[in-house]
């Protein structure tokens, strides 16, 4: 019996040594950034512009806006949890064969990007470009786009705004719901400082909402997604779902391809097309 109270014990501390450090070091589990030195040249092979917008606290936010000379509209892209502007900015370009401009913004700690994270930050954050993207273009010309991590920020910020498009890539039901399906066996509710809760947020979307997520994803289970198009009421809203595509590659399938072109060729004015 003394033994088993011992083990027990052990257990115990172990248990509470695992969720203190899961507490502070989740931030690392989350956010995968690489950074750029402040004297970094892009280099894309698309028109673009680099800019810097400074939040209210005094981060720099860093950003790639790509420009077309007669663009059908601006898709304000949020980008995933691993990387930098070089990487995203060359993603982004597929975008250029609609002609729309592309507003692509690194999050803080990311490439150049400062400031310290918070999802109150970088609700925030996306506000700011969405204001930056409203002096030059209209709402009926922004779509917002969010890819896996972003889709919770493009959410937030779809539903206090009015863009006329959100699509989301690879979305989550809420951060909370992948982490369960990851640590099933801890207190994550109480423990996570990020939940983006997208289900609840997307009720507030006034929009047309278009989701895309492939069957093979092992980083936001399919079923996360589908559960986000199901929780969506009285709204147009449209899923895409792409038989063996994994969390990364949806790009390589014709449905995609299929999807995007449909939804940025009707999103054209009819002098655009």
């Amino acid at each position: 019996m003394h033994k088993l109270r011992k083990i027990g014990k052990i257990l115990l501390i172990f248990f509470v040594l695992l969720l203190t450090m899961l507490y502070f070091l989740q931030e690392k589990l989350i956010f995968l950034p690489t950074n750029l030195p402040s004297d970094h040249v892009y280099s894309f092979d698309v028109p673009f512009e680099e800019i810097f917008l400074e939040a209210e606290d005094g981060a720099q936010l860093n950003a790639i806006h790509f420009k077309q000379d007669n663009p059908a509209g601006v898709i304000l892209y949020f980008h995933g949890n691993a990387g930098d502007l070089q990487r995203w900015g060359g993603i982004t370009t597929f975008f250029a064969q609609w002609s729309y401009d592309v507003i692509v913004m690194d999050y803080r700690t990311y490439g150049k990007s400062t400031g310290k994270l918070s999802e109150q930050a970088l609700h925030g954050d996306a506000q700011l470009f969405y204001e930056y993207a409203l002096e030059r273009y209209t709402n009926d010309d922004i779509i917002v786009y969010g890819r896996s991590l972003g889709t919770g920020i493009a959410t937030y910020l779809s539903a206090n705004n009015k863009p006329a498009q959100l699509i989301l890539e690879t979305p989550y039901f809420s951060l909370l719901d992948v982490a369960k399906e990851r640590f099933p066996f801890l207190p994550l509710k109480w423990m996570m400082k990020y939940h983006f809760l997208s289900y609840k947020h997307i009720q507030g979307v006034q929009c047309p909402i278009t989701i895309f997520h492939g069957t093979e994803d092992d980083i936001v289970p399919y079923e996360s997604g589908k559960r986000l198009y199901e929780s969506i009421s009285g709204k147009q809203a449209e899923m895409y779902t792409i038989e063996g595509g994994a969390h990364n590659n949806l790009i390589n399938f014709d449905t995609y391809q299929e999807g995007i072109d449909k939804i940025l060729d009707q999103s054209k004015s009819p002098e655009d097309k």
